[in-house]
């Protein structure tokens, strides 16, 4: 049964371009459809999340980070009477604006970008959904309805001044409301977010070889989890074992989020989605305690993984890479795909021009930097 609070496709606030809906799919799902076809959702998969993309098999992307945060935020949507569709679509597109290379990427076009606006991987993605995805005939971007762009700008919450340019420009054509909280369903998705990536950089950390299972199990909750899993099963073989309290830990945020929740429903009983957008608070987190524990976790991982020595001197191999390659083609643009040209020519200044550079950059998978870094500058990465 939906609650009361949920998102109702009957009730979305639309699209910027009118269109027919369809018979036979709501209109979130059909937001999420047009996600999954498009092609910033497919170069997900080679674009890193902690681990440059080519350095293992088995670690991580963007894309299988995505998938993991839509299947938990399913679920708790689903717990919640909340809108399962909208918080898949919102969950399936909050990593769209990252650039290559992770946080990394970010933080070389971020200072590559200080002078022209900034960059904001949130903001990015708006661009990619509204402007960027040029498949349509009547349309650029995705449109997809004001509640899903709602929930991919705002699903860490309000939008405080400076307004990054990327989602101010389209704002200024949609109203997003930026200064109120988004749906519950983005806050699901947002939430859905820390309990995907804490859990698999554990698991992506050990397979690494960063850090031991046993320091591990000398960390809140993964302590009590590591206990249970030796209380029922002692004597398991070693990786069954971490498998097992890491399955534990993930379940514990699960539940934690949803406890937690489901009180704070109860308590301000909300009238309906408008009602959520307009509290002093969000209504989807951790409870307190779970809250600090998980900062003695992400602490844990910012040092041994994070800033592990290996990753630091990747980090600063891949930065240069971006560093390059921006300068490279302000002062060539006769170097980016014909399709670009036409924006270039009506780039009306070198803040613009930076601007579709910056697009082009942003868009690149890992390896597509590497390989164009290498054609174009020589050099190996």
């Amino acid at each position: 049964m939906q609650a009361r609070y949920a998102a109702r496709p009957e009730e979305t606030r639309g699209r910027l371009y009118p269109e027919e809906e369809s018979a036979h799919r709501s209109c979130f799902q059909r937001d999420r459809d047009r996600i999954i076809h498009s092609s910033a959702f497919r170069r997900l998969k080679h674009k890193t999340q902690v681990f440059i993309e080519h350095e293992g098999d088995y670690f991580r992307t963007r894309l299988t980070h995505s998938i993991e945060v839509a299947q938990v935020a399913r679920t708790i949507s689903g717990v919640l009477g909340l809108n399962s569709e909208l918080t898949e679509a919102v969950a399936l597109a909050h990593d769209l604006g990252h650039p290559p290379f992770g946080h990394t990427g970010e933080d070389a076009l971020s200072d590559l970008m200080a002078p022209y606006g900034g960059f904001d991987h949130n903001a990015q993605a708006i661009r990619i959904v509204t402007s960027l995805e040029r498949h349509y005939a009547e349309f650029d971007g995705l449109n997809l309805t004001w509640e899903t762009l709602e929930g991919i700008a705002k699903h860490n919450g309000p939008v405080g001044a400076p307004i990054p340019y990327a989602l101010a420009d389209y704002n200024a054509r949609h109203d997003l409301e930026l200064g109120t909280h988004a749906s519950a369903e983005a806050q699901v998705a947002a939430l859905a977010d820390d309990i995907a990536y804490n859990s698999h950089d554990l698991h992506d950390g050990l397979r690494a070889e960063l850090f031991s299972t046993d320091e591990l199990a000398e960390l809140p909750i993964l302590d009590r989890c590591f206990a249970k899993v030796d209380a029922i099963y002692p004597g398991l073989n070693y990786y069954r074992r971490r498998h097992e309290a890491l399955r534990r830990f993930f379940g514990v945020l699960v539940e934690d989020a949803i406890t937690e929740a489901r009180e704070t429903l109860a308590a301000l009983d909300p009238l309906d989605a408008t009602e959520v957008r307009h509290l002093a608070m969000p209504i989807i987190r951790f409870s307190d305690p779970v809250w600090s524990d998980l900062q003695v976790i992400r602490n844990f991982l910012f040092h041994r993984m994070y800033r592990a020595p290996d990753v630091v001197v990747t980090r600063e191999r891949v930065t240069q890479v971006v560093r390059e390659l921006f300068p490279l083609f302000m002062d060539r643009t006769d170097l980016l795909p014909k399709q670009w040209r036409k924006d270039v020519e009506e780039a009306d200044g070198e803040t613009m021009l930076a601007r579709i550079v910056l697009d082009y950059i942003a868009g690149m998978t890992d390896r597509f930097a590497i390989q164009e870094h290498a054609r174009l500058l020589g050099g190996d990465v």
